[in-house]
């Protein structure tokens, strides 16, 4: 679940201390009170004996007076002490949960493909410069059924012959690769969790069966557990229950011939995520803090997850270099411009701002990792501080945000 300090209670203030001029009232009523009562009741006692009156008129009600001013101090001496030791756990409460909140994830290794990725390009450089300049692969074009029409989408890059199946077969031995390099300088007896996230037309047992090929040519030799989750929930769910894991969390997340065409954009995506509690072996490339979930599709939400998200990467608005979106729907991109504009960060439309379903169609389950891994690799680049913001079309699915920091960075 979110960390929500929001939801901590403020401090307790000081209780205010008695009144001097109060109590110095009092002091003058009991006063009257007791000679009032006394010349009432008893007149005849001040010329009997007249010290027996004026002790009894007077003294008793100042002796009252004192025992009554003692005890108000003692009370409020007692609930200070109350108050100072309950805003102490307050303090360790809190602090406990900012820690927990600004906790982050090593990114080990990234591996993204796209349609601005060549056929069996070696290197992403090619891609991470057009995903930076703003070039748009959405384009209207026939989908895998060959439609006379076409539809506005993008597709990752085929040779002649290609199917989806040897398609993604192709590339997912890419993806596998790249991320078998980095787990071969690691213990064979190093776990392994596996988020797998997937959407295409292919039957789902033919993914299960290529998966399983592509798994055993890729020489990984870790043992792995799959886990089920969906998004950057996962990262949250891992950042609260697994920090202190030995596991690494590899995360592969693809759309590919989406049943559904327009609007959409092929991608593959492997990141490997590592604790850095656990972790010294490989240097990370970067980092990815705790991401925050917007609440409601509305400016107050949106610009509560997105500051939330910058406090939990302990960085400031101005220093966020560009802002990744994936998932967008008119009215959140609206408020997303509009906190991003109050909170005085150094992105516009036209600088830093890089609105991935506008250049590539929506990537569909693989959205948000498509967004982690290109602001890697453009943190890589730019040595900033990223941020991405990846979201559902659906209006009432959650907003996440999330601040990808350098490896040079020191994460809380």
């Amino acid at each position: 679940m979110p960390v929500r300090i929001d939801k901590i209670p403020p401090p307790k203030g000081a209780p205010p201390l008695p009144s001097v001029g109060t109590w110095f009232g009092l002091l003058v009523l009991f006063l009257l009170l007791g000679l009032g009562l006394m010349m009432l009741f008893q007149p005849d006692v001040e010329a009997q004996d007249p010290h027996r009156f004026w002790w009894t008129a007077l003294g008793v009600p100042a002796l009252i007076w004192v025992v009554s001013g003692l005890l108000r101090m003692s009370l409020y001496s007692a609930y200070w002490g109350v108050l100072g030791e309950w805003n102490e756990i307050r303090e360790q409460y809190l602090a406990q949960h900012i820690r927990q909140g600004r906790r982050s994830q090593q990114v080990l290794a990234v591996s993204l493909h796209t349609a601005l990725r060549a056929v069996n390009a070696h290197s992403s450089e090619d891609q991470c410069e057009a995903l930076l300049g703003g070039t748009k692969a959405l384009t209207s074009q026939a989908d895998w059924l060959a439609s006379e029409e076409g539809a506005r989408h993008s597709r990752l890059a085929i040779e002649p012959h290609d199917t989806p199946e040897v398609l993604l077969r192709r590339v997912l031995g890419q993806v596998l690769g790249d991320i078998a390099q980095m787990l071969a300088r690691l213990p064979t007896d190093k776990p392994l969790a596996l988020l797998v996230e997937s959407h295409s037309r292919i039957p789902q047992e033919d993914v299960d069966q290529l998966w399983q090929d592509v798994w055993s040519a890729s020489g990984i030799r870790q043992s792995v557990t799959r886990i089920e989750g969906q998004g950057l929930a996962v990262v949250d769910e891992w950042l609260d229950q697994r920090i202190n894991d030995q596991a690494l969390l590899l995360v592969v997340a693809f759309q590919l011939a989406p049943v559904e065409t327009p609007g959409t954009g092929e991608a593959v995506v492997g990141l490997l995520f590592g604790n850095r509690l656990t972790q010294d072996t490989l240097a990370p490339l970067a980092y990815l803090h705790r991401p925050e979930p917007a609440r409601a599709p509305s400016i107050e939400g949106v610009g509560y997850a997105i500051q939330q998200a910058l406090y939990w990467g302990t960085s400031e608005a101005s220093t966020i270099g560009r802002l990744w979106l994936t998932g967008m729907d008119a009215q959140r991109t609206a408020a997303i411009s509009r906190v991003v504009s109050e909170a005085v960060m150094p992105v516009k439309v036209t600088q830093g701002w890089h609105d991935l379903d506008a250049m590539l169609g929506h990537p569909g389950c693989a959205a948000p990792w498509v967004a982690v891994a290109a602001a890697v690799e453009s943190t890589r680049n730019d040595m900033t501080p990223q941020m991405i913001v990846s979201g559902d079309q659906d209006v009432e699915a959650w907003l996440w945000s999330a601040v990808i920091v350098p490896a040079s960075s020191n994460p809380v």
